[in-house]
């Protein structure tokens, strides 16, 4: 396959060293705003750099997006236009208007689209929600999620960012959704602010919270931060009428017990999303190569992507309100 990739910032340089190796990419094409940033990622891994309009007329089998998100709707028509499949990394866009224009205008193409949703291909989600669907947790009543970063973002990405919500935790609504089955009926979201002044000078809050109530009537709570000193903390709490199962909870996990005489967890933190999820990234593009070869059908489509951004508009929309908001308000 003749594989494209547009941006070559940090997420673009793992995909790149991915793609670079993967043994059905015969060649690579790189493209970034930057010429010579894609052109130091391209040399190295005997890829080829190119211009990013070049990528996108080069006729290619298929194209991910790692671009800024400002970029992400235009590219993706762009790709959906030129009858090149088309990963992208999420959001679809920074709005909900314009996801629903590039929804519609991608599904007039009737190219294959997948939006990059990473948890999804994790090994312990998708355990869990096999579980969830075998009925071994029995009745599900509760669950809970936590996303906590070691160190936040720098001041000029949370302002362009939209929020911790649409952000950050627009992972937590989409694994939410897929592992359960079910709708979110309401968000009730708080924020604080306990760090650095920049994240209240963006209207965002460095330190989160929400209620969610399912469709069914569960219960979902969740938990952030950025400011998470013990390493990257991803995790996710599904209890049930026959047992209790927890995601994220390995040798890594960024926890110490109180308890005496206790050392478990005995492994060093996780650091970053990237060591957290390295494969289920790899199993997320092996399964988007497949997509574009027509083997299989997005595993995760822009109206996927939809629902999760409408859950994370609610969040947002209660945080700022001091209310309860239903996702269905915003359709």
């Amino acid at each position: 396959m003749r594989v494209g990739l547009l941006g070559a910032g940090r997420i673009g340089a793992w995909h790149a060293r991915f793609l670079s190796g993967h043994p059905l990419v015969a060649e690579l094409v790189i493209g970034d705003a930057d010429a010579r940033r894609a052109e130091a990622l391209a040399g190295p891994l005997g890829a080829r750099a190119a211009d990013p309009d070049a990528v996108l007329a080069a006729g290619l089998d298929a194209v991910l997006i790692a671009t800024p998100t400002s970029t992400h709707a235009d590219l993706l028509v762009r790709a959906c236009e030129a009858g090149v499949p088309v990963f992208c990394e999420k959001p679809v866009a920074p709005d909900l208007r314009t996801t629903l224009e590039v929804r519609d205008r991608a599904a007039k193409t009737g190219v294959p689209v997948h939006i990059g949703f990473q948890r999804r291909f994790d090994a312990g989600y998708a355990a869990a929600r096999q579980a969830v669907l075998d009925g071994r947790l029995g009745d599900l009543h509760r669950v809970h999620l936590v996303t906590a970063d070691p160190a936040p973002p720098p001041a000029e990405y949370v302002r362009s960012s939209g929020g911790i919500f649409r952000d950050c935790h627009i992972h937590d609504f989409d694994i939410l959704r897929w592992v359960t089955g079910r709708e979110v009926a309401s968000v009730t979201a708080v924020g604080a602010n306990r760090g650095d002044a920049y994240f209240a000078d963006a209207r965002d809050v460095d330190t989160s919270a929400a209620v969610l109530e399912l469709d069914d009537g569960t219960i979902a709570t969740m938990q952030g931060s950025r400011y998470n000193g013990a390493g990257y903390d991803v995790r996710m709490e599904l209890s049930g009428t026959a047992g209790t199962w927890v995601v994220g909870l390995d040798e890594r996990a960024a926890l110490r017990s109180a308890e005496p005489g206790v050392d478990w967890p005995s492994g060093d933190a996780w650091t970053n999303f990237w060591d957290r999820f390295e494969p289920a990234y790899a199993s997320e593009i092996g399964t988007f190569l497949d997509v574009a070869r027509g083997h299989a059908d997005s595993p995760c489509t822009i109206d996927e992507a939809l629902e999760a951004l409408l859950i994370a508009e609610a969040a947002t929309l209660s945080l700022h309100e001091e209310r309860r908001v239903r996702p269905a308000e915003l359709r």
